[in-house]
């Protein structure tokens, strides 16, 4: 056993030294591509991380008239309690209001110490038991005495989604073309290095040697390129998480809510490495059906 381990792993690393120029433009084909895919995997995770609000059902946003008595207020509560399509609703008094009006509008301090409470509306924040109920809910308080106006947040997060959507899909697109690629340029350097070995390989039949033994040295070809490849696209994932922390961390007040993890930048990683073993044995098996019959 140890005897054939160590014929398998020399004839790996001859075939890779043989075939050097083709080894790394496969390895950085595969890195290329796994990163375009992690890339895009990442973006995914960022957005559903960042839309946590309205997928967890805040859609919805009801706000009272500044003068609503506390009777009105107190009706629309009742009225939200008792409907069976909100899920959840939050109240946030004139108090609260005010502290939001600060925090967007800090960098106009003449404005903030012009506003107090009492100017502000008080409001409740609603989440439908499914985010197509959203409008519905709107409509019915719409029309409730004291309210001012209700806003929903459906339309700027479908198009959020939407626009993310294309992203996502022009990023598949590109893997996938890059993964034919890598697919293609292991394929090649594998029936490269069995030409060239050609003769040896006919001899190693001739004296009994089964496929599966002439096929393990190159399908080892193809999981070096692959693994290499993967491994340089996962410390790429979690350059990319530092990265994109410190954009976030600089632009609070736009992208509030919206983070990727270093656990999450792993687990990419980790698929990613598991993709690219894939790809490298998959593609030393195609390259092998040529010289080698089943």
């Amino acid at each position: 056993m140890l005897t054939r381990l160590s014929y398998f792993l020399r004839e790996t690393l001859v075939s890779l030294r043989r075939n050097l120029l083709m080894t790394i433009a496969g390895i950085i084909t595969v890195t290329v591509s796994l990163c375009v895919l992690g890339g895009a995997w990442m973006l995914n995770t960022l957005v559903n991380h960042g839309t946590e609000r309205w997928k967890n059902g805040v859609e919805l946003e009801i706000f009272m008239k500044v003068d609503a008595s506390d009777a009105q207020v107190a009706a629309v509560q009742r009225q939200l309690a008792n409907d069976a399509e909100v899920r959840d609703y939050r109240y946030l008094t004139k108090d609260d209001a005010l502290k939001e009006f600060r925090r967007l509008f800090r960098d106009q301090p003449d404005l903030v110490n012009s506003v107090d409470a009492a100017s502000l509306p008080s409001s409740f924040r609603v989440a439908p038991i499914e985010a197509e109920l959203t409008q519905t809910v709107a409509d019915r308080f719409q029309s409730q005495p004291g309210v001012d106006e209700v806003k929903t947040a459906q339309k700027q997060v479908r198009q959020l989604l939407s626009a993310t959507a294309w992203i996502r899909t022009a990023f598949v697109v590109i893997f996938a073309l890059l993964l034919f690629a890598s697919l293609f340029l292991i394929v090649n350097t594998i029936r490269l290095a069995t030409f060239a070995r050609r003769r040896e390989i006919e001899v190693m039949k001739l004296v009994g040697a089964s496929n599966w033994f002439v096929r393990i040295p190159f399908m080892l070809e193809g999981l070096v390129q692959g693994v290499i490849g993967a491994l340089i696209a996962f410390m790429a994932m979690i350059g990319l998480q530092n990265v994109l922390t410190d954009a976030i961390s600089r632009n609070s007040d736009f992208s509030r809510g919206f983070y990727v993890t270093t656990g999450d930048a792993i687990q990419i990683g980790l698929l990613l490495v598991a993709i690219g073993a894939s790809i490298g044995v998959i593609g030393a098996l195609i390259g092998l059906r040529r010289f080698i019959e089943a």
